[in-house]
Order: structure tokens, then C-alpha cells, then sequence
């Protein structure tokens, strides 16, 4: 587990620390890539998180989001005591069966869906899959399943 601290920095919306090359370089290593999303977990402040490294603008950021420390958004500046390493655990999240259904019965849509690259596959997935209400779920599939066909938004997406 590498260790070092940071002060918060903001870009957009977003807080963030850049991580040090020579722990980047580690985690690249144990990764065995240096490109796309890299899974990491560690400790911030002493509290455990899990998140995943981005490349942004150039540069490798680890996002300081409110799960990971509370009223982030609020902290920009404040140095932050981190802990990181690479996680080899992989993070797959299972697909709505609502999702599924709908894509099954939805021949263009599913081939919409297989021609997306696996990240945007991912994130329709992810979207549906941290929606709490059944209402807000067939909602959400119905929009998805829309978007795919060429019609209306999804996730803040255009469709084409």
C-alpha cells in the first residue's frame, strides 16, 4: 500500500489529487496496463474507499468524491492523508433483469447496445443498476431502450 498526502484540487466540478508517478508507475506495473480506467482502493483520511484512477486532460486523477470524504466539494486546498494501492478484485455489476427483458425484446436495440463500446455499455448498466424504485427502473429501461433506437436522451446523451 503506497502512502502520501495531497492537497485537494478542483477541476470543474470535480475534486481531485493528482497521484505521484513512482506510485503511479507501481500501480501501472501490478495493473500490467497504463491505459483506460485503472480499479484502486486504499484509505482516505483513514477511511477505506474504492474508486477507480482516470487519465483527464493529460493527466492521472483520483477523484475525491462525497463517498469517498464527506463535503468534498467544500475542502478544495485541504491536504488529505492517502493510502493506494491497485485493485485486482474485478468490479462487474450484473445487468438489470428489466434491462435484459427489454433488450431481448428489442432486436435494434440490442444490436445498438452490442455495437457501444464496453465502457458506455457500462455505464447504461451502471445507471440502471443504482436506481432504487421498480418505477424509476422501467423508466429508466423505456429511455434506455429509446435512446439505443435512435430516439431522445439517456444519461444526460443525445442519441444519434
Amino acid at each position: 500500500m503506497h502512502k502520501f498526502k495531497s492537497d485537494i484540487d478542483i477541476i470543474g466540478i470535480n475534486p481531485f489529487v493528482f497521484v505521484p508517478d513512482k506510485i503511479l508507475k507501481s500501480i501501472f506495473q501490478k495493473a500490467g496496463k497504463d491505459k483506460g480506467p485503472i480499479p484502486i482502493h486504499g484509505k482516505v483520511n483513514n477511511n477505506p474507499y474504492k474508486q477507480t484512477l482516470v487519465k483527464y486532460s493529460g493527466a492521472w486523477r483520483l477523484y475525491i468524491n462525497t463517498t469517498i470524504l464527506k463535503d468534498s466539494p467544500k475542502r478544495i486546498g485541504e491536504k488529505i492523508s492517502i493510502t493506494i494501492e491497485f485493485d485486482p478484485v474485478p468490479r462487474k455489476i450484473k445487468t438489470h433483469p428489466k434491462l435484459i427483458k427489454a433488450l431481448k425484446e428489442n432486436k435494434d436495440a440490442k444490436k445498438a447496445f452490442e455495437k457501444l463500446s464496453p465502457s458506455r455499455q457500462n455505464e447504461i448498466i451502471r445507471y440502471i443498476s443504482y436506481l432504487k424504485t421498480e418505477a424509476s427502473v422501467k423508466n429508466n429501461v423505456d429511455k434506455a431502450i429509446n435512446f439505443l433506437k435512435g430516439n431522445g436522451k439517456f444519461a444526460g446523451r443525445e442519441s444519434r
